[in-house]
């Protein structure tokens, strides 16, 4: 067989005949590696393909193709309808969230309710499996499981008759299939994995959930079209050492995208947590300060989280400035807008803030909370106990409208939060009505 010499980019998958530092598919350097390819032969030409024919959309047939349930109504309400016939979700997460654990868990509920499911594992194998099943108290549920690592294991799994109703891929970065070239986990062997796997599912009519392997910058491994080819993309979130886990849409063909689930870890597995309004809250000293609730808006929940801010003198040429839970720079500009507006000679001062639980938002609306505690813990006086805050604060020191308005409003109207410090009439206008609301 003829062979042949190309340059394949280790990120993106692009491949070109020379060599260059930079790759022109994904802009990264020195990720270009040549390998040798089998020559393709010529190709029919254009004229011989075989006609297609359009249909009508209204003369498509899709009975039979009614999204199934779950078995936990939360999760039915995140995706939408439910499990979809056919389609394809990807999960991804950072080693030890919880995939494994979450998608067995769900598998051996389907198979308890009598639905047909299969676990396909590339990652374990079946003594373990069955220990972790044993552990989330799985057994006797009549969950079949694969250990296997190649692609045809999962491919035969979907050709069953009647097909599966889900099947879980754990994980498509560990498959290899033998009609492509490469290691498992390389971008061609997982392109042609999902490739494969993705079409017999939409043949069959099986729901196919894939697990990702995430980067050390966060992003899912392998290439980009990996996210296309599906329908639906998951993202499951949290610290290990935090006592909660936050599954997230991040794309979805069949509901809405942006919405999140709460799960707490505990010993029998991830439990939902149906009402996380004060969750992340926690206990909390009221009589402190520093300290500010927000009403934040993180898809189409409102949360109730605690802003924490500690303004303490500086003893160092440049005043240090430290963040978490949200961006660093946003705190930089409310600062710079608190000692413009205000008045306040925050340069001596070294500033750290945090959002209280772990969790990580990018909601503008934290902004008024985070001048409120930052307000608070500069002249050392608590808010009201049962305040609440939200608003963007603009760099002329007006706090402007944020999206979910009326669902904030009634959130905290719900928990019994008064005052209310919000943009509009009757709430803050500028910094300056904040301020004199606070302390006078």
């Amino acid at each position: 067989m003829k062979t042949r010499e190309v340059h394949r980019c280790a990120q993106c998958g692009y491949e070109q005949l020379r060599w260059q530092g930079q790759c022109p598919g994904c802009g990264a350097w020195n990720t270009l590696a040549p390998q040798t390819v089998a020559a393709k032969p010529g190709g029919k030409p254009l004229s011989s393909s075989p006609a297609l024919s359009a249909s009508l959309l209204e003369d498509v047939e899709v009975s039979g193709l009614g999204a199934r349930s779950t078995g936990l109504r939360a999760l039915d309400a995140l995706l939408g309808p439910g499990l979809v016939p056919g389609a394809a979700l990807l999960m991804a997460g950072e080693p030890g969230v919880g995939k494994s654990t979450l998608l067995l868990q769900l598998a051996g509920r389907l198979a308890s309710l009598g639905r047909k499911t299969l676990y396909v594992s590339g990652e374990e194998s079946l003594p373990q499996l069955r220990m972790r099943a044993e552990r989330l108290g799985l057994l006797g549920a009549g969950l079949p499981a694969v250990a296997a690592a190649n692609v045809d294991a999962a491919l035969e799994g979907l050709r069953q008759t009647p097909p599966p109703d889900l099947v879980i891929v754990d994980s498509v970065q560990t498959l290899a299939s033998p009609r492509a070239e490469g290691v498992p986990g390389s971008v061609g062997q997982v392109r042609a994995v999902a490739a494969e796997l993705v079409e017999q599912a939409k043949t069959t009519g099986a729901t196919l959930m894939l697990v990702g392997h995430v980067t050390k910058d966060g992003q899912i491994a392998g290439p980009k079209l990996l996210e296309h080819m599906v329908d639906t993309v998951l993202s499951l979130e949290g610290e290990r050492r935090q006592g909660y886990r936050i599954l997230r849409v991040l794309k979805n063909r069949f509901g809405p995208s942006d919405e999140l689930l709460v799960f707490s870890m505990e010993r029998g597995g991830l439990a939902v947590v149906e009402d996380p309004s004060t969750f992340f809250l926690g206990e909390r000293e009221r009589s402190l300060s520093g300290a500010a609730v927000v009403m934040a808006l993180d898809g189409s929940r409102p949360l109730a989280v605690e802003i924490q801010v500690l303004a303490s003198r500086s003893f160092l040429s440049i005043p240090r400035r430290t963040c978490l839970g949200f961006d660093t720079n946003r705190l930089h500009l409310l600062l710079a807008v608190l000692e413009k507006r205000l008045n306040l000679n925050l340069a001596q001062f070294d500033i750290y803030a945090k959002i209280g639980g772990g969790l990580a938002l990018r909601d503008p609306g934290l902004d008024l909370g985070v001048a409120a505690a930052t307000l608070s813990s500069f002249f050392d006086r608590p808010l009201p106990e049962s305040a609440v805050f939200w608003g963007e604060v603009d760099l002329n020191g007006q706090v402007r409208p944020v999206v979910g308005e009326a669902r904030r409003l009634k959130q905290a109207r719900r928990l019994g939060y008064k005052p209310v410090f919000r943009p509009g009439d009757g709430g803050c206008r500028r910094l300056q009505d904040l301020q004199e609301g606070l302390f006078g």
